[in-house]
C-alpha cells in the first residue's frame, strides 16, 4: 500500500464529485485527489499506470463498468491484487445484495455517503486515518 499515493475517487455525479472535492480539500491531506467518471476510466488507468494508489473509493451504480464489476476486475488482476489497494464503496444507498456482492468481491469497506458536509468530512478523515495506521502485506518499514 502507497500510503503517500493518489486518493482515487469514482464517480458519475458531477456533484458528489464536487461535494467529496471540497471535503478533501478541507481535510488538507498531501495526496492528490484523482477524480473518474465511470469504472472504465478507472481500470484503464490502475492499469496503465505505474503510480501505486493510496485508496479506492468507488460509486456502485455508474454507466459502463458498475462499481462491482470494476471491483471483479480488479480483484482479478494479480499485479494491481498485490498493490494492497484499499478498495472501498461509498453508496447513497446500501441494497442488501450490493453489500453482499460487494463483499464477496473482497472490498473492505461499504459506506452510505451522507448528505451533511461535516458528517462526510469526519467519515473520509476516520477512514484515511485507519488506513494511515494499518500494515500492508507490501509494507517495508
Amino acid at each position: 500500500m502507497n500510503k503517500s499515493g493518489p486518493i482515487i475517487i469514482i464517480e458519475d455525479d458531477i456533484d458528489d464529485q464536487e461535494f467529496l472535492g471540497e471535503v478533501f480539500n478541507k481535510l488538507q491531506y498531501s495526496n492528490e485527489i484523482i477524480f473518474f467518471g465511470d469504472g472504465e476510466q478507472a481500470l484503464n488507468y490502475l492499469t496503465e499506470t505505474s503510480i501505486e494508489p493510496f485508496i479506492i473509493f468507488s460509486d456502485i451504480n455508474m454507466p459502463k463498468l458498475n462499481g462491482i464489476e470494476l471491483r471483479a476486475k480488479v480483484h482479478e488482476k494479480e499485479d494491481l491484487r498485490m498493490k494492497s489497494i484499499p478498495f472501498l464503496f461509498f453508496s447513497t444507498a446500501a441494497e442488501q445484495q450490493h453489500v453482499v456482492e460487494a463483499y464477496s468481491k473482497s472490498v473492505q469497506g461499504f459506506f452510505i455517503k451522507p448528505s451533511d458536509f461535516n458528517q462526510m468530512a469526519a467519515m473520509i478523515k476516520n477512514i484515511v486515518e485507519y488506513w494511515q495506521n494499518c500494515v500492508s502485506p507490501n509494507y517495508i518499514k
